[in-house]
């Protein structure tokens, strides 16, 4: 071994020891912090403003979105100091709900596997859970219907955001293609892979199924079976991947929101999401949309959904750049909410960060 390899293993050791040094005092303050602070310890608005930092501050090599992991976890482990947080989420454990759950909450707190979208939003509001992780839409296949309806007609608020980019694999106990004769998988997941399906597995019959994650179940008791799932209902699993990323879009992402009984405070790059109902009468849109434009608010999202009141009735879900406590955003809410039939909104939130 050269005398160069050991200088810089040598170094590498002293400079493991600095770190530790400097992670038990980072974790000596967060638990400071815990004693001093009253309300939430979990705060949003505080996590994005830290990462965002460490990444324009990154001098390299490490990409920026691996320095921000790593700082994510270490802001996880220091916040489950004082008290682990229950993070609710679509189960079973190795859905793309799982994941996104701990991309943006880091792998402290424990995880609630539930059965439903609305048993998610119920254990929040139960108290059961202190957050949860819900999906809102995908960039493929549209809204989350589901997710939308339930923000409609619950106190909760959304206080997070974040896009998760969905790879889906194709995982059996087989190790070739010729072996299989059936296909589990989710409903939206065949339609995300429709294609490259109809190309390599056209007279495999498709069997559709609760979750991603039950379908990798249903493959691993089933040697001449396969699904369409994410790397980590694989390895839950120990499935073979078969084939990697056949979803059709190469650029498939879905995004995901953090709801709680709280929203956030400014973080400096937030949004605010509103839903409203217009007065039927014409030009009714105009005249509540006109208030943004006005006030030089960003609308990055418009979307509607039958209001279940009436036939032909519908409310209109919004993104707008901005918080809700900044003057623009304010006012043009309040406009807003003197001219609409009805207005809620539905939370401010840090940007994603990661």
């Amino acid at each position: 071994m050269s005398d160069e390899l050991l200088n810089l293993r040598k170094r590498i050791d002293q400079l493991d020891g600095e770190i530790l040094a400097r992670l038990a005092e980072r974790a000596q303050c967060a638990q400071r912090i815990g004693e001093v602070k009253q309300g939430n310890l979990y705060r949003p608005e505080r996590e994005a403003q830290v990462l965002r930092r460490l990444g324009d501050a990154n001098p390299g090599p490490l990409p920026d979105k691996a320095v921000q992991k790593i700082f994510r976890e270490i802001m996880s482990a220091c916040l489950g100091l004082e008290k682990p947080l229950r993070v609710a989420y679509l189960g079973p454990a190795g859905t793309f709900s799982e994941s996104a759950s701990r991309k943006h909450f880091g792998s402290a707190p424990d995880f609630l596997p539930l059965a439903s979208i609305e048993d998610v939003f119920r254990a929040v509001e139960a108290g059961h859970a202190d957050y949860a992780v819900v999906p809102v839409e995908n960039s493929t296949e549209g809204a989350v219907n589901v997710t939308l309806d339930l923000l409609l007609a619950n106190p909760l608020k959304i206080c997070g955001e974040l896009k998760l980019r969905i790879h889906q694999h194709l995982l059996s106990r087989a190790v070739e293609l010729g072996a299989v004769k059936r296909l589990y998988s989710h409903s939206q997941s065949l339609a995300q892979c429709h294609e490259w399906l109809n190309r390599n597995l056209g007279g495999v019959l498709r069997v559709p199924v609760a979750s991603n994650a039950e379908a990798a179940r249903l493959a691993s008791e089933d040697p001449e079976s396969c699904a369409v799932a994410g790397e980590a209902a694989g390895e839950l699993y120990g499935l073979n991947k078969l084939a990697a990323n056949i979803e059709d879009a190469p650029d498939n992402t879905t995004r995901f929101l953090v709801i709680a009984t709280h929203d956030a405070g400014p973080s400096g790059d937030d949004k605010t999401s509103f839903v409203f109902s217009a007065r039927n009468r014409p030009g009714a849109m105009h005249t509540l949309l006109e208030p943004l434009a006005r006030h030089g608010v960003d609308m990055t999202k418009l979307e509607s959904r039958p209001a279940g009141g009436g036939l032909w009735e519908y409310v209109f879900y919004a993104d707008v750049k901005g918080h809700r406590e900044e003057p623009a955003v304010a006012a043009a809410l309040n406009e807003l909410d003197e001219r609409a039939a009805f207005v809620k909104v539905l939370g401010s939130y840090p940007v994603a960060a990661i």
